[in-house]
This record gives C-alpha cells, sequence and structure tokens, in this order.
C-alpha cells in the first residue's frame, strides 16, 4: 500500500483519504477511484424488479404492475413486431440526479476515466450472466467523433473483456430529444457486421442507460433476426 501518493475522487475531485488501518496494510491493495461520500450517491438496484428491464416495482404504482413485469414490458411484449427479441435487461443503478450528472461527465465531456468506476461491477455482473459475445451498442460515426469514443465499449474494455462489434449506426437525431413513441416508430438504425459469426449465440448487449429499451430492442431484433439465439442486455443505470 503506498501511504504518500495522494489520490483525488474522480468525480468530487476532493482527496481520498488513505486506509491505513493494520488490515489495509497486509492485504492486496484495491485502487480507491471515488469517495465515500460520492459513492454512496449511486444507488443499486435491489429488490423486486421487472423480470424484463429491471424497473423496481417500489418505485411503480400497483397498477401499472402486471404480475413480474411493468406495464412498459407488457404494452412491448404484446406488439407482435416487437415481441422476444429482448429477453431481459439487467442494470446496476438507478437513474437518479447524482448518476445523471455523472454520465454527462462521462458521454459528453469526453472523461473517459470514469469507466474505471464501474469495471469490477460489469465484471462480476458478466461472469454471472455468462455469454458467447459481448456487443456495444455502437454509436454513428459522427457521434464517435464527437464524443472521442465509445462509452459502451469502454466499459468492456475497462472491465478487461473483449468487446464483439456486431453492428454500426446510421446517424440520426440524438435518441434523448425523442418521445418515447417516437423512439419505438424509428426505422432500423441498426446494421449487421455479417463477418462474424452469429447464429447459436447468447448474446449480450451493453449500453449505458436502459430508458424505454428501444435501441436495446433494435439491436436485439436485428441480431435474433441474423440467427442469435438469445439476447440479453446489461446496463449502468435503469
Amino acid at each position: 500500500m503506498n501511504l504518500y501518493l495522494q489520490a483525488y475522487c474522480l468525480i468530487c475531485h476532493d482527496r481520498l483519504q488513505p486506509d491505513t488501518s493494520w488490515k489495509a496494510i497486509f492485504s492486496a491493495e484495491k485502487e480507491i477511484l471515488i469517495c465515500p461520500t460520492c459513492e454512496n450517491k449511486f444507488e443499486k438496484i435491489t429488490g423486486e424488479k421487472c423480470r424484463i428491464c429491471s424497473r423496481l416495482f417500489r418505485d411503480l404504482d400497483e397498477r401499472f404492475r402486471f404480475d413480474d413485469l411493468c406495464h412498459d414490458c407488457v404494452r412491448w411484449e404484446e406488439d407482435l413486431e416487437w415481441q422476444g427479441y429482448l429477453d431481459s435487461n439487467h442494470s446496476l443503478f438507478l437513474y437518479n440526479d447524482f448518476f445523471k450528472e455523472v454520465m454527462a461527465k462521462y458521454k459528453f465531456r469526453g472523461d473517459y476515466v470514469l469507466a474505471k468506476l464501474f469495471a469490477e461491477r460489469i465484471a462480476d455482473s458478466l461472469r454471472l450472466l455468462n455469454p458467447d459475445l459481448l456487443v456495444p451498442i455502437p454509436l454513428s460515426c459522427k457521434r464517435l467523433y464527437e464524443r472521442g469514443f465509445n462509452q459502451a465499449e469502454a466499459l468492456i474494455l475497462e472491465a478487461g473483456l473483449s468487446p464483439a462489434n456486431l453492428l454500426t449506426r446510421k446517424h440520426l437525431e440524438k435518441q434523448s430529444k425523442k418521445s418515447r413513441t417516437e423512439r419505438i416508430h424509428i426505422p432500423q438504425v441498426f446494421q449487421v457486421n455479417r463477418q462474424l459469426e452469429i447464429k447459436g449465440t447468447e448474446i449480450i448487449l451493453i449500453d449505458d442507460i436502459y430508458t424505454t429499451g428501444s435501441t436495446l430492442r433494435h439491436a436485439a431484433k436485428l441480431l435474433k433476426e441474423e440467427g442469435a439465439k438469445r439476447i440479453r442486455s446489461l446496463t449502468l443505470a435503469r
């Protein structure tokens, strides 16, 4: 353990206080990236949740819950155009105000190092899901140029894993500017890289945020039509 190297929280930039206990001195050192105050602002998704999208039922009016599904997922699954394409989404955190600000720094202000915050949780989750392929949701060439990196691919790389770039993306208006209805009814935004084998594979799509599920379902639909056996997704926030 290095007791003298001064480190700073990657989010608030306050100084990090080293752990000088005997346990810390004689155990393998784990890199500390954020302060306890910032760490406590991340709200982990725990408790009863929607079987498909990970929406917490405690935050949902009972009128919009149908057994183990939320109203939104029932609507998706009742639509024959989208039924059965996305098997499930697994999200790690709630998209609260704090997480929104962290994502703004990560995605829109180019703070790539923030991907390291989630590396361990991503790796642990993927070990449990055990997919054949990890497919990051791609950016269009224009959006990639603006941001400098693909935030979904960075999460895979920082977790020490290899992305399978099966998809490319056409450039359209930002999804954040669209309503739920507009997101659902946009034309297919993805294309498949047919140089990679897809048939019979179990795929995990990686993205930063699950909002309406439209982006993930567009990707899942295309990959299942190309022969993928099962499509799940892992996102940082819901």
